[in-house]
C-alpha cells in the first residue's frame, strides 16, 4: 500500500528550487517570474518577482537571500529590506541556463547549469536520444564576495545539489546520467574525490533532498514519482505524485513533510501557458538533514 499524499496547493506554472525556511516552503515559479512560499496549511503567497526565471534559492549567514536568475546566468542577492542586486555573473562560465543551487554554512553557493539548450534538443531528438548523447556542464562555486570558480566539470546536467550535515560532502543529481554523484568538500570550498553515490537509472534525478537516515529523495522528471534511494542505489520507497515530479524538499514543523513539486511538462513553451503545476505532500518517516 502506497503512502498517503494530498495536493497542498495548485496554480503554479513550474515549481523548482524548494527550500524550507522560517516555517514555510519557499520555491521558484519559473514562468510567473516569482519566488513564492506556502505554509503547511496551503497558504500560498508571492514573496517577490524578478525580471527573469528564478531557480535555485538559498540564504547567506547574514540572512540575505540568493536567487538564481536562470536565463541571465546570474546569482542575485536580496537583502533584508527587499533590495535585489547582482551577486555574481556566471555567463562566462555557464554554457546555458543556470538552475539549482545549494548555499553552505559559510555562504558559498554551488550552482549548476544546463550546458546546452535542453528543450530544443528534446523536441528535435526526443528524451532517450538526449540522454544518450548530450554536452556536459560545469558546477560553479560563488564565494561570499561574488568570486566565481569552476569546481567540477564533465557533468551530465548537474541538478539539485545538497550538502551533508557535517559539511564535508556535496551530492548532486546528474539528471541525464541517471545517477547521484558525490564530492568531498575541501577547506575553502574546493571539491575533490568524485564518486558515484548511487546509480538511479532508469530513473533520473532532478531536485533531491537528504534525510536524517542518510537516504536521498529524488524527483523523477520523466515519471510521476518521487523515490527514496539508499547509498549505492537501492530503492527504498516510491511515492506516486500524479504528474512528473521536478523537485522535492523535506520540511514542516518536524521535518517529516515531503513537499513534491509537479507539473504536466518541463517544456517551457507549454508550461508557461497556464499554471497547471501542483505541490503534493506526504508525511514520511525520516526527517530532513543537511543543507538546504
Amino acid at each position: 500500500m502506497g503512502r498517503t499524499t494530498r495536493v497542498l496547493t495548485e496554480g503554479i506554472y513550474f515549481g523548482e528550487g524548494p527550500r524550507w525556511h522560517d516555517g514555510r516552503l519557499w520555491f521558484s515559479d519559473f514562468f510567473a517570474h516569482a519566488v513564492r512560499s506556502v505554509s503547511e496549511d496551503g497558504d500560498l503567497r508571492t514573496e517577490f518577482e524578478i525580471d527573469d526565471r528564478p531557480s535555485g534559492l538559498g540564504w547567506m549567514p547574514d540572512g540575505s537571500m540568493l536567487i538564481v536568475s536562470m536565463t541571465k546566468r546570474q546569482v542575485l542577492r536580496r537583502s533584508a529590506d527587499g533590495a535585489i542586486t547582482v551577486h555574481a555573473d556566471l555567463s562566462n562560465l555557464a554554457d546555458f541556463h543556470c538552475n539549482d543551487m545549494v548555499v553552505d554554512a559559510e555562504g558559498r553557493a554551488y550552482v549548476g547549469n544546463f550546458g546546452f539548450d535542453l528543450d530544443t534538443e528534446i523536441e528535435a531528438r526526443g528524451i532517450p536520444s538526449v540522454i544518450d548523447d548530450h554536452p556536459t556542464a560545469r558546477l560553479i562555486r560563488v564565494d561570499p564576495d561574488g568570486t566565481i570558480t569552476v569546481v567540477a566539470d564533465d557533468l551530465s546536467f548537474p541538478n539539485g545539489p545538497v550538502i551533508t550535515p557535517d559539511g564535508k560532502t556535496l551530492i548532486l543529481g546528474e539528471t541525464l546520467g541517471g545517477r547521484l554523484t558525490a564530492y568531498e568538500i575541501l577547506p575553502g570550498g574546493a571539491l575533490s574525490g568524485r564518486r558515484v553515490w548511487a546509480e538511479t537509472w532508469p530513473r533520473v534525478p532532478d531536485g533531491i533532498c537528504l534525510d536524517e537516515a542518510g537516504a536521498i529523495w529524488i524527483a523523477n522528471p520523466i515519471a510521476p514519482e518521487c523515490v527514496r534511494i539508499a547509498p549505492g542505489g537501492k530503492v527504498l520507497e516510491v511515492i506516486d505524485t500524479g504528474m512528473p515530479c521536478y523537485a522535492c524538499m523535506l520540511g514542516g514543523e518536524d521535518g517529516r513533510t515531503l513537499f513534491m513539486l509537479t507539473g504536466p511538462t518541463s517544456l517551457a513553451h507549454v508550461a508557461s501557458l497556464a499554471p497547471k503545476g501542483q505541490i503534493v505532500v506526504a508525511t514520511v518517516d525520516s526527517p530532513r538533514a543537511g543543507r538546504p
